[in-house]
């Protein structure tokens, strides 16, 4: 009882602190940028993090095995990931331009996590005998890290689109009516464009790098999972639905890292953003479509009124 009221405390404060540093990274971002702001959204982020690794703990001790056997616990181990990226790129960056895509990352799978469709997750129970494996650490701790990177700079590169090819009417309006001379209309563009390629760049780095970073969790998580297949079901491969999305989410960032490296095909980083983008769909199909029809041999992550009906 003592595990489960912590675990219910820490998930509230990790919810609370990450709801009112999201409204302090936007303050800064939109209205007022101050160090003193940033200080204190970064502060609140190493909170929540700390916050969502004691649950983790927590839960493992009272479980008796890594908390990742639902879609519960595999939706709070992603926010802790994107937690950890969001700190990563925070200490590499000092800019709060990321983390208006990280940090509501972390807030919409933590929310998630904590709804009321989940409810039933939330106690912990004995594995099921296809998870009582060693295995269960390496493989899926590993695809969820993946998840979490892929997913991330995914958004990275859709950003980097809709920055690159949006029509700023506004500048556009304050070029044609603010008054004063040609010189400071000229720099008023410049600086704007200037910064806009900044922030192109920034994000094209941060993009590959992340989803590179992404890509050989993923590399991993397969290979483990097919030792791990090999040794319960007796085959490395069995063209399971969640098998099948995995090969072709990895087959899409594949092709990503190989554009992204061939200047030829590179036009600012858009063409392998786009390929980027596709990848953010099917991760969402591998992650929770798969477990939204509750098929195949991964059926034990379906959410909880598919796994009764089945």
């Amino acid at each position: 009882m003592i595990f489960v009221n912590l675990e219910h405390i820490l998930t509230h404060i990790s919810f609370s602190i990450i709801s009112i540093v999201i409204m302090i990274y936007f303050i800064d971002l939109l209205v007022y940028e101050t160090e003193r702001l940033r200080n204190s959204s970064g502060k609140g982020m190493i909170a929540t993090f700390l916050s969502i690794t004691g649950f983790l703990v927590i839960r493992w001790i009272s479980s008796g095995h890594f908390p990742l056997s639902n879609l519960y616990e595999s939706l709070i181990f992603v926010s802790w990931s994107l937690a950890i990226i969001h700190m990563i790129l925070y200490l590499g960056n000092h800019k709060t331009d990321l983390s208006a895509i990280t940090v509501p990352s972390v807030i919409f799978t933590q929310g998630f996590a904590t709804s009321d469709l989940l409810n039933e997750m939330h106690q912990s129970a004995i594995l099921v005998p296809a998870l009582q494996s060693h295995w269960l650490m390496m493989h899926v701790s590993m695809m969820l890290l993946s998840y979490a990177a892929l997913l991330c700079g995914s958004l990275f590169a859709v950003a980097l689109i809709v920055i690159t090819f949006r029509k700023n009417i506004f500048l556009e309006m304050k070029y044609f009516h603010e008054k004063g001379s040609v010189f400071e209309n000229t720099s008023f563009l410049s600086f704007h464009n200037f910064y806009k390629y900044q922030l192109i760049q920034r994000l094209d780095y941060w993009s590959y790098r992340v989803i590179s970073l992404g890509f050989t969790f993923l590399t991993i998580g397969i290979l483990s999972g097919a030792v791990w297949a090999n040794e319960t079901w007796g085959s490395y491969w069995n063209w399971d639905p969640k098998e099948t999305w995995a090969f072709i989410t990895w087959t899409i960032f594949a092709i990503y890292l190989h554009i992204r490296k061939n200047q030829k095909w590179q036009v600012q980083g858009t063409n392998s953003a786009f390929v980027a983008s596709i990848g953010f769909l099917l991760i969402w199909i591998c992650y929770f479509g798969i477990n939204l029809l509750g098929i195949g041999f991964h059926s034990y992550g379906a959410f909880p009124l598919i796994s009764k009906s089945n």
